[in-house]
């Protein structure tokens, strides 16, 4: 019993919608951590259930596969990331120290946790014919929303000869140096090879 101007403590509870929200946010962060420590193979919706701390029954009302888990991992993991840089890009000078910032940010996308998880996808793609079936079109979109954030970003004018071309190439170029950066640490040669296409890319914007 509770004596006068006392009330009893109810605890509080979160809506429904949100921890279900929490529960997808767990499971996907965990999806990539789990592909970046045990690769594809390694990584099974029991597992990153585990890592996440929800239960198996939860994983499966939410994400029924693994593929269906995975791709919304990656597609959440790299809208998160956009808006990261476009929050880290708000904060850099105009002119033309703008471009190596916007440049080294791009990079810095292309070799973190998300890009090696994603490149664990691709390669379980290559010979799984339903994972390529779900991951191609996902890869389309995320590719053009991330040209139209460098568009934006570096404040290129893409009507004009070479510019669009010129973002391609340095998306292709980082993603390239990404990879190069697996299974050694290559940042010695990427920041010459970024330092020398950063003048080349000042120029053709």
């Amino acid at each position: 019993m509770f004596g006068k101007g006392q009330a009893e403590a109810v605890p509080v509870r979160m809506p429904q919608q949100e921890r279900s929200r929490a529960t997808q946010a767990r499971l996907l962060e965990a999806t990539v951590e789990c592909l970046v420590e045990r690769g594809w193979s390694g990584t099974t919706t029991t597992v990153v259930a585990a890592m996440a701390g929800v239960s198996r029954g939860a994983q499966l009302h939410h994400y029924p596969t693994k593929a269906s888990l995975v791709m919304a991992a990656v597609e959440h993991l790299a809208e998160r990331r956009a808006e990261e840089i476009r929050t880290e890009a708000a904060a850099l000078p105009p002119g033309p120290e703008r471009l190596d910032g916007v440049v080294d940010m791009l990079a810095s996308a292309f070799t973190g946790p998300l890009y090696v998880a994603a490149l664990e996808v691709w390669i379980a793609a290559r010979t799984d014919p339903d994972l390529r079936a779900a991951l191609v079109p996902l890869e389309a979109r995320v590719g053009r929303e991330m040209h139209r954030l460098t568009v934006e970003l570096l404040g290129a004018d893409e009507r004009a000869l070479g510019v669009r071309e010129a973002v391609q190439a340095t998306l292709d170029l980082l993603r390239g140096l990404g990879v190069a950066n697996l299974l050694s640490d290559d940042t010695a040669r990427r920041t010459a090879l970024l330092a020398a296409w950063k003048r080349q890319l000042a120029t053709l914007l």
